[in-house]
């Protein structure tokens, strides 16, 4: 990494461009630096609003993504949604990724069957496993902003000729390829900069939410439901539908955002990214959200493990 006159310069970031920051001192590199959304009332004041508009600053990331200036839009649309995946008016590219799951660990006490993630991880993978860019989306704001060929594979030049509408200024080419693509530029991905001492030594290090498409150091997704041991090793759920079976802590008789949940994938109930976690945020008392948009606070006694876990 090279500086000049307190501008780092990032190698593969293309031709000269330079990101203006202030330098910290070494020892604080490796630092998680906070962040300036608060974690309070709603999505948008999380890491989650990918316009940053609430954040009150405005970041190196605003360089290398398109602000599309809507928080709902890097993730859904109302009209011409993906139908290559089951998700809610799902806007993103898809990729049909193969992932390695949990059973290749042979751990002896794994006893239930193990599948590919289902619809419920893979909206999570779409930005977490690094292979799409985080503003690979099919209908960007605005008329005549629709890509049909979005759906399933990065489209470069469809992506930067979106043109932010205050500055009017553009993103400029091959910046928004995630690690992973099959491009020579696919050092743009947002581990360049997040990936602590050795990387953008002024962003926050998010190693451990890029987690790619290995997933036998994570818990298990598209893992079955227990179906017996229930009492002994797990707390059964207390409710089960159609689509969910979850653990019903106010006995309304409905899967709340608060509340751990697995979900129905062909015959199965499975565990899925979702069943923790909640990416829009759940709302506490006083309007502080979960750490981690978990669904349960695990801070005190590992209250969201012990939800499914009987220890």
């Amino acid at each position: 990494m090279q500086t000049i006159q307190g501008v780092i310069r990032l190698p593969g970031i293309g031709k000269g461009l330079l990101l203006a920051v202030a330098l910290l001192s070494a020892s604080a590199r490796a630092a998680d630096y906070p962040s300036n959304f608060s974690g309070r009332d709603g999505i948008a004041n999380t890491r989650h609003n990918l316009t940053q508009s609430t954040a009150g600053v405005t970041s190196a990331m605003s360089t290398v993504r398109n602000n599309y200036e809507e928080v709902c839009v890097y993730c859904h649309t109302p009209h011409g949604a993906n139908t290559e995946i089951k998700a809610p008016l799902w806007n993103r590219t898809f990729k049909s990724n193969t992932y390695q799951t949990y059973d290749a660990m042979g751990t002896p006490s794994l006893t239930a069957a193990v599948s590919q993630p289902g619809v419920a991880s893979l909206t999570c993978l779409s930005c977490h496993d690094g292979t799409v860019a985080i503003d690979s989306i099919i209908n960007m704001p605005g008329p005549g902003n629709y890509n049909a060929n979005a759906k399933t594979s990065h489209q470069e030049t469809f992506l930067d000729a979106w043109r932010d509408t205050t500055t009017g200024a553009g993103k400029g080419s091959l910046k928004h390829y995630a690690i992973g693509q099959s491009s020579p530029n696919e050092s743009y991905g947002c581990m360049v900069c997040h990936s602590g001492p050795g990387g953008f030594e002024v962003a926050t290090d998010f190693t451990a939410f890029n987690i790619g498409t290995d997933l036998r150091n994570d818990h298990p997704v598209g893992i079955n439901m227990p179906s017996t041991r229930f009492g002994q090793d797990f707390n059964a759920p207390s409710q089960q539908g159609d689509k969910l079976a979850f653990y019903d802590l106010d006995g309304d008789s409905r899967a709340d955002a608060n509340e751990v949940r697995y979900y129905k994938t062909s015959n199965d109930f499975r565990v899925e990214c979702a069943s923790c976690h909640d990416p829009h945020g759940v709302r506490q008392a006083g309007g502080q959200l979960n750490p981690s948009f978990l669904r349960v606070n695990n801070q005190t006694n590992s209250t969201l493990c012990q939800t499914c876990h009987a220890m």
